[in-house]
């Protein structure tokens, strides 16, 4: 992480994950999620996660919140958080002193995460009264002043979630991560199903809080251009595993994995002259069975002899940019 005169800075890591393993055991076979991922994030630092549907971006952050459902289960790698190894903590130590004090998460699909009999004042108050001892009034009192911050009238604390827009619902989804300011929060497709308009205002609400509230934030989308407006470090996920990180900058003005190129020029632009829109051939592998090698060879248009043979191992091509890829590996 370099200043505006482009010195170093040195930074406070807040979460380190290393060669993390999260697999389904199904009927079908062993489905192989999260396959040996590794990464830093910093405090203060937004990280935006993405990839096409199912190459495990939700799955990893299941995994970092220790609620991958199902028959899923971490199966090895080491999260550290804050210097603790949270996947050793008991369950009953995470619960009280990690997740949502420590960690929090904005769930994809809000309309799916509120529950409809209750209030949303009702619904944030609890976990206030839960995680911070507060009375009732306490915990509601406060939870009018969340819904002001992220821009709902108080007045709402009585409304029930089908009263509620798809946005105002995100935004509500959003407060309730927020109510214990945690140091970390990971927003999962916090724009699912909403309209441009809307996804443009949810997008500088997060941006406008993460400044004033100086929090990490690990952003999951399958839109590159989302990413774009608010990550200061990007990691691209292919069948579970990480291929390209580095700075937002790096990625977006010189990538270097071919699924990263193909993810960029399928993206239309404004800006530029009018170039043509690129498209990646084939479907992702089954993850029950992984192809030989780099994971992307089948569906590359440069691939060559090491590439359904051997794994890339993960190099560093410029400072604090790595890329998993024989193209780079050989060099």
């Amino acid at each position: 992480m370099t200043d505006k005169k482009g010195a170093k800075v040195l930074s406070e890591v807040i979460l380190d994950v290393q060669g993390l393993k999260t697999y389904f055991y199904t009927a079908k076979g062993i489905v192989k999620a999260v396959d040996n991922v590794s990464f830093k994030l910093n405090k203060g630092e937004v990280l935006g996660i993405a990839g096409e549907s199912g190459c495990g971006k939700s799955t990893l952050a299941y995994s970092i919140i220790r609620l991958v459902p199902p028959p899923g289960r971490i199966v090895d790698g080491r999260i550290y958080f804050m210097g603790s190894d949270i996947l050793k903590m008991p369950e009953e130590e995470f619960r009280t002193k990690i997740r949502w004090k420590g960690i929090s998460m904005v769930f994809q699909g809000a309309m799916n995460a509120l529950n409809p009999v209750y209030t949303i004042g009702d619904q944030i108050a609890e976990v206030l009264m839960l995680h911070k001892g507060l009375s009732k009034k306490e915990a509601l009192q406060e939870t009018a002043g969340l819904l002001k911050m992220v821009g709902i009238d108080p007045r709402r604390i009585r409304s029930y979630p089908h009263e509620l827009s798809g946005g105002m619902k995100q935004r509500v989804v959003i407060a309730m991560a927020l109510a214990l300011k945690p140091p970390l929060v990971i927003a999962d497709e916090p724009t699912t199903a909403l309209d441009v308009v809307v996804q443009a205002q949810i997008m500088n609400l997060l941006k406008s809080l993460q400044r004033e509230l100086k929090m990490s934030i690990i952003l999951i989308t399958h839109d590159m251009s989302l990413i774009a407006e608010i990550a200061d470090k990007v990691a691209i996920m292919y069948a579970g595993k990480i291929v390209e990180i580095g700075p937002a900058d790096k990625i977006y003005n010189n990538p270097l994995h071919p699924y990263t190129r193909a993810l960029i020029n399928s993206i239309p632009s404004l800006k530029k002259e009018l170039k043509k829109l690129e498209f990646i051939p084939g479907v992702p592998p089954d993850l029950t069975q992984p192809p030989p090698g780099c994971r992307f060879h089948p569906r590359c248009k440069y691939v060559f002899e090491p590439c359904s043979r051997d794994e890339p191992p993960m190099v560093e091509v410029e400072p604090d940019h790595y890329v998993a890829c024989w193209l780079y590996s050989k060099r």
